[in-house]
């Protein structure tokens, strides 16, 4: 059962206002109310937005058999095909409506380092079929890392801990940053009968940046325990972000600091969008921060490490691999 879907209210917290004590109290509301806000003036310039998106549509414009033969591979990079992931399994019947691309930390074969599960080089379309797209997706990965520091030195003042904190090494100095591009074609979603652009989720990690274009489908349900479930839709915000805090945050934050559940449904316009997924270190322990702990409200969930974390998330919710193995030709 759902009720009727009206449109949210966000905050929304601009980068570049020198009131920082404003942007903190606007950001833990937000994050004690839904987990969701708006992020504007972040210095990523429209131009580059908008020529992300130029990319992004040029890839998934290309012939299905040439995105195949980059099919994201053991290390989640590269091609994503429609109904591969499917997020909400009790209410879905196929999977998600959308195709996907997934850009990660880019590290050479031969680095010790690529050993780790989500560091390794990147899947790139050739220079003949799509010139000048690593370079905008590279470019476009480093700006929105800065970003996500930057938001989270904020959410790190709205916990009371250091602003730095979550700038150390084993936080974002070595994250696990994965850009991801979407698109969902032009289908009618049906929740009565589970078809969904993407089924019902709450994000696995730190933080998610997400752009979109001008098509509504975001939609976000602050209470997910409610009878019926109420959805609300989230607004597009011309070249700004939509900013959620993940399960990792919330556990971190000992369930203070809110990951919400959020879907996509689809109008039967085709819709672009540009999540970018924020963790920390692989090595990074996840465990109930100093300052959301207390005698009458102890920790929640035993710690664990974001590699260990992060990679039962993805395997619950991704198709197994060798389903491809015939059609990877």
């Amino acid at each position: 059962m759902e009720s009727s879907i009206s449109r949210t209210n966000l905050n929304c917290i601009s980068l570049s206002d020198p009131d920082t004590q404003k942007s903190v109290e606007l950001l833990k509301q937000a994050c004690l109310d839904s987990g969701f806000f708006y992020v504007v003036d972040h210095g990523i310039s429209q131009e580059l937005m908008d020529d992300v998106f130029a990319q992004s549509k040029k890839f998934f414009d290309l012939p299905t058999n040439e995105k195949m033969k980059l099919l994201r591979d053991e290390k989640n990079r590269g091609y994503t095909p429609m109904l591969d992931e499917i997020l909400d399994p009790e209410n879905q019947v196929n999977g998600d409506y959308k195709e996907g691309y997934y850009i990660g930390v880019e590290v050479p074969a031969d680095d010790p380092q690529a050993n780790r599960p989500f560091y390794g080089p990147n899947q790139w379309p050739s220079d003949e079929v799509l010139p000048r797209w690593r370079e905008v997706m590279e470019k476009y990965h480093s700006e929105a890392l800065r970003v996500a520091k930057s938001v989270a030195r904020i959410i790190a003042l709205a916990l009371n801990l250091e602003e730095d904190f979550f700038d150390r090494p084993e936080m974002l100095g070595e994250p696990i940053a994965t850009l991801r591009l979407l698109h969902y074609e032009g289908q009618v979603s049906n929740p009565s009968k589970g078809i969904y652009g993407a089924g019902a989720h709450s994000d696995y990690g730190l933080i998610t940046l997400l752009a979109t274009d001008d098509v509504v489908g975001l939609q976000i349900c602050k209470d997910r325990n409610a009878q019926p479930q109420v959805w609300e839709y989230v607004a597009p915000v011309k070249g700004g972000f939509i900013v959620n805090l993940g399960d990792m945050l919330e556990r971190w934050s000992n369930c203070i600091f809110r990951s919400t559940l959020h879907r996509v449904v689809l109008d039967g316009r085709e819709r672009y969008s540009i999540a970018f997924f924020v963790e920390p270190s692989h090595d990074c322990i996840v465990e109930c921060l100093p300052t959301c702990k207390s005698e009458s409200n102890p920790p929640k969930f035993p710690p664990i490490t974001c590699s260990a974390y992060l990679s039962q998330r993805y395997k619950d919710t991704h198709a197994d691999l060798t389903a491809y193995s015939s059609n990877k030709a």
